[in-house]
């Protein structure tokens, strides 16, 4: 089993710096607000050629009546029990607390080893004072800072020694699975539809808009198929964003795209397609990623025998000109055809890695051009010679021509329908340049 690594403690200590100091990344959002990261958020990080998962969750407050701080416990706990050693940070600026305490007690009671650290130890003043929590009990205790990084080394050290390699191997396997990000606006029910995907409670899932802040991975291995899931923090208009907050999390989703191969775009069936689902498309259209589009809350829709079909006309003339994409009604809530929706996305994951040989390609493009010659430039007849794919990560081809630069736009569309028709492209993007021969 892949080996994992929860940083907990209580709000504001620095465990979203410490996340992503290990990661050598800025994943989980920072702020000088407590109660910032309130879902678990997951990272990879290595560390003298050994692997391993870690977990960054928010700040512990038992027995709290705060809607958030009750989940986040939750939350806490669950990362507790998924990682396979804790490490708990404490802060020497402020000292000890009994939130600290209590924490602690929580943690002694478990079997798994605990990494006790002491952050914001960055002067000698402050190593003095970070001694009393030497009576935590603990016996791997690290003084480091977050911010500057200095102790961290020792940290890691200490963490890899647990690790055997087969542990480490797995992790890898697992970053080249496939990766489909669930992206759209906020209150679609993105994250009602992970849990209902996975079967537990993977996320918070909540009605407040703009809940889910930080992306969030879950490995997913069910039924035979294995890929990564990326949930994200709802996408809104710029002038909507007024908390900064939300600002980066509008950031993390467009960058879950850039890492995922399939967007699963949710929209809202009762409320209908709007500009900015469509912003939305366009921008995982621009960034080359699959798309399937799911329409959720078809439960809640009054049916009559066409409505399906209308609905699904009505998108792709709005999607236009990139309107060959698999369009599926799902209900997060009742579970409908969700498992459809991951067969249709594997599916397009299919289409995005296919590759056309040349010889096949030239067979079938040079009927089509014979059929539909390109049109006169200046008294010359455009020729095209020649047809290959490029080797890039979006399916993009290569047409050899005399006058490139002339090729207008609704002839490109011929061809681009043309490959669509003979080599399934469903879902994907595809690119077309001119070149000369």
């Amino acid at each position: 089993m892949s080996f994992t690594v929860a940083i907990v403690g209580r709000p504001n200590v620095g465990k979203s710096t410490l996340f992503n100091r290990l990661l050598e990344q800025r994943k989980a959002i920072v702020d000088d607000v407590s109660g910032v990261t309130r879902d678990r958020q997951y990272g990879m990080t290595d560390w003298n050629g050994k692997t391993f998962n870690v977990i960054d969750t928010g700040g512990f407050v038992p027995d709290s009546e705060d809607i958030f701080e009750k989940e986040i416990a939750k939350q806490v706990m669950i990362a507790v029990e998924e990682a396979n050693a804790i490490i708990f940070m404490v802060d020497a600026a402020t000292g000890m607390t009994e939130l600290d305490d209590s924490m602690a007690g929580l943690l002694r009671r478990g079997k798994k080893p605990v990494f006790l650290v002491v952050n914001k130890v960055d002067n000698p003043e402050r190593m003095l004072d970070a001694s009393e929590f030497y009576s935590l009990g603990f016996d791997n205790i690290f003084f480091l800072s977050s911010i500057s990084g200095s102790g961290t080394g020792e940290l890691l050290d200490a963490i890899s020694s647990l690790i055997s390699g087969d542990d480490s191997d797995e992790i890898k396997e697992i970053a080249g699975l496939p990766k489909f990000a669930i992206i759209g606006q906020p209150n679609v029910g993105k994250s009602s539809l992970l849990n209902s995907l996975i079967g537990e409670e993977r996320t918070i899932v909540s009605d407040i808009p703009g809940t889910t802040r930080d992306t969030i991975h879950t490995y997913y291995n069910l039924f035979k198929k294995e890929f990564v899931l990326i949930d994200t923090a709802g996408i809104r208009r710029k002038t909507k964003v007024h908390e900064d907050l939300e600002f980066y999390s509008v950031i993390r989703a467009i960058r879950a795209m850039d890492e995922a191969d399939v967007c699963l775009l949710l929209i809202d069936a009762v409320k209908g397609i709007s500009a900015q689902d469509l912003n939305i498309f366009s921008l995982a259209v621009r960034k080359g990623k699959g798309i399937v589009v799911l329409v959720n809350k078809w439960d809640l829709v009054t049916r009559e025998t066409n409505t399906a079909k209308e609905y699904e006309a009505e998108l792709k003339k709005r999607f236009a000109p990139f309107s060959d994409v698999p369009v599926l009604f799902i209900s997060a809530k009742e579970k409908t055809r969700i498992f459809k929706a991951l067969e249709i996305a594997l599916e397009v994951y299919e289409n995005r890695q296919r590759k056309v040989t040349t010889s096949d390609l030239n067979e079938v493009m040079q009927k089509a051009i014979q059929s539909y010659h390109p049109p006169v430039v200046r008294g010359h007849s455009l020729k095209i010679k020649f047809v290959t794919q490029l080797p890039t990560q979006v399916p993009s081809f290569a047409f050899f021509c005399n006058f490139p630069d002339d090729v207008k736009q609704p002839y490109k569309n011929y061809l681009e329908n043309k490959l669509r028709e003979k080599f399934n492209f469903k879902g994907v993007p595809v690119r077309i340049f001119f070149r000369k021969k």
